[in-house]
């Protein structure tokens, strides 16, 4: 259960990038105070939990009432999380978070915590595509279940450390350095990737 579990949270780390979101919030807070930093972090983080709990229980039982196998979800959330690995690895802005003109938009708004930070970018496509592969594969084992929403507490959590944090680490890190740690993550995510697709062709040709 435990190797299990840290191999969830791998997938999972990489695929929230919990370092990506500190250039974000730095940008996206720049020049407002403590209070509203400490605000957007807490609530966004909040509600990326939610979504993400939900999902897990109900993610499943969506797949089974549309009639999708889970292979076939891990071949297509497999593709996905590679989409996601290719723009890590070449640092480009993910198209499969959010556009150039939904970030625009974002800069403009007084709550960021739902939109972009909440989803997008916490619970993103990738997260949820992961959420669900994995949950479906416990569904039943109610010790390993709580464990792997543990999990996702605590990567969630990392995340809302990073957002305080940001304005003091991008000082540290700047722009370059949260780059090179995303390329590197990317490399990870893009191996994990392939596996999930490697199962899902294995669970559909020889179930």
């Amino acid at each position: 259960m435990a190797e299990q579990l840290f191999k969830f949270f791998v997938v999972f780390f990489v695929v929230v990038e919990p370092i990506s979101l500190i250039p974000l919030f730095a940008g996206l807070t720049e020049g407002s105070t403590v209070a509203y930093q400490k605000n957007m972090a807490g609530k966004s983080t909040a509600v990326a939990l939610g979504i993400c709990v939900l999902f897990a229980l109900v993610g499943a039982k969506f797949l089974d009432a549309m009639g999708i196998e889970l292979s076939s979800f891990r071949i297509a959330g497999g593709s996905l999380l590679f989409l996601i690995s290719l723009e890590m690895v070449f640092a480009r802005t993910s198209g499969t978070r959010s556009t150039t003109p939904e970030l625009e938009e974002a800069m403009k708004r007084e709550d960021i915590s739902v939109f972009p930070l909440a989803f997008p970018f916490m619970a993103g496509p990738g997260a949820l595509a992961t959420i669900l592969l994995t949950a479906g594969e416990i569904w039943g084992k109610p010790v390993l279940f709580a464990g792997f929403l543990a999990v996702v507490t605590v990567v969630l959590l990392i995340c809302w450390c990073l957002m305080l944090a940001a304005p003091r680490l991008m000082k540290v890190l700047g722009v370059t350095g949260a780059n090179v740690m995303s390329r590197l993550s990317g490399v990870i995510l893009a191996a994990l990737a392939v596996q999930f697709i490697v199962d899902g062709i294995r669970g559909s040709f020889l179930s």
